[in-house]
């Protein structure tokens, strides 16, 4: 039987002695909370259906999402550590207060569609601002991890996993932003006119490559073979190594870059390297800024850096080039993602119906 007792401050603590479990004690305001909880946890003891909550109600979600971000998160990529880490810092605004135990599917769908409409952050008039699917999508794929570490791994008395419960946002149809020959002259002009010309050497290697704007910034010098001109990729987003070709441009390009002769040899070995930072230590060359102020004078805010990929993807397609081919260098391990990133222009569609058609006549006349 549970023992009900009053405490000098005046509450009432339950405590329930069952062989088989350990000491479970909780404390309430009124004496009848006290002995309905013990009466329905002792229930779930003798069928075998208790789960030990409070660890999970004590548990408040800021420091769950630290303590994942400091076991979990280390041991994935660098380029996903540093998204969860900002994802994680959005998702603190939000749940931080509450306990583990009280984030329900409810209030994870009320989040959802908050951020969906933008009702959480207005612009300088006070409209709001709605974030796209692919990003609500990937931080409730981020609560929902949590929430699966804190069951499996830290053994926290959850009874489910509110994301499970929940509808998700669609990544969306994908990109299909192809660069014009305007654009791409207007565009690079500029980069080349940039005064560090790591900017000019990382922009046009994507687009001769399709390799990733992260794949790229890591690259160390052991991995460029000049000679066989290809570059190994050791860490890539599917985890897979892959060797890509290079053109004879991105050959040219990678030349210039390795045998730059303000590359401090003795501190680094990365292609494209940043300032020293505060360890003294220097890390891949940042370039986002550079790349968001260009884009804008060149009148192309739209465009992102990974449309780069896209553009080379889709070059590759038309250059004749078979899947089999396109994939084992831009690193898509089905043809369906691999679809996604390539959009081929409708009127280079037409000029080859209109070459297919002039054969078929040139073979009847003869």
């Amino acid at each position: 039987m549970p023992t009900i007792v009053k405490t000098d401050s005046g509450t009432w603590k339950a405590v329930i002695r069952k062989t088989g479990f350990p000491t479970t004690t909780k404390t309430f305001r009124l004496k009848r909370d006290a002995e309905d909880w013990a009466r329905t946890t002792e229930d779930e003891m003798v069928r075998g259906m208790y789960v030990k909550r409070a660890p999970a109600e004590k548990l408040l979600f800021a420091d769950a999402i630290d303590r994942y971000l400091a076991e979990v998160t280390p041991s994935k990529r660098p380029f996903t550590q540093a998204g969860e880490k900002h994802r994680a810092a959005t998702l603190k605004k939000h749940f931080g207060k509450y306990s583990l135990a009280g984030i329900t599917a409810e209030l994870v769908a009320k989040y959802r569609d908050e951020r969906l409409a933008g009702l959480d952050r207005l612009d300088a008039d006070g409209n709001p601002k709605p974030r796209a699917g692919n990003s609500v999508r990937l931080e409730l794929a981020l609560i929902g991890h949590l929430f699966t570490v804190a069951i499996k791994e830290w053994g926290l008395g959850l009874i489910y996993n509110p994301v499970l419960n929940i509808r998700r946002p669609s990544p969306g149809a994908g990109r299909n932003r192809r660069l014009s020959a305007k654009e791409e002259a207007t565009l690079f002009g500029l980069i080349d006119q940039y005064s560090n010309p790591m900017l000019r050497w990382i922009a046009r290697i994507a687009i001769e490559t399709g390799m990733r704007s992260s794949e790229i910034a890591t690259l160390k010098t052991d991995q460029v073979d000049l000679k066989k001109r290809v570059v190994l990729l050791k860490q890539t987003k599917n985890t897979t190594q892959r060797t890509v070709p290079l053109s004879k441009k991105a050959t040219e390009l990678f030349t210039e870059a390795v045998v730059n002769p303000t590359r401090p040899k003795k501190e680094t070995n990365l292609v494209f390297f940043g300032e020293p930072g505060k360890d003294e230590k220097r890390r891949p060359y940042n370039f986002n800024k550079a790349w968001r102020e260009i884009k804008v004078k060149a009148g192309m805010p739209d465009l992102h850096f990974h449309d780069l990929r896209h553009e080379a993807v889709s070059r590759f397609v038309e250059a004749g080039l078979s899947d089999q081919e396109v994939s084992a260098i831009s690193g898509h391990k089905s043809m369906q993602m691999l679809k996604r990133y390539t959009h081929l222009r409708a009127e280079d569609l037409v000029a080859k119906l209109d070459g297919l058609a002039a054969s078929r006549l040139q073979a009847t006349k003869q």
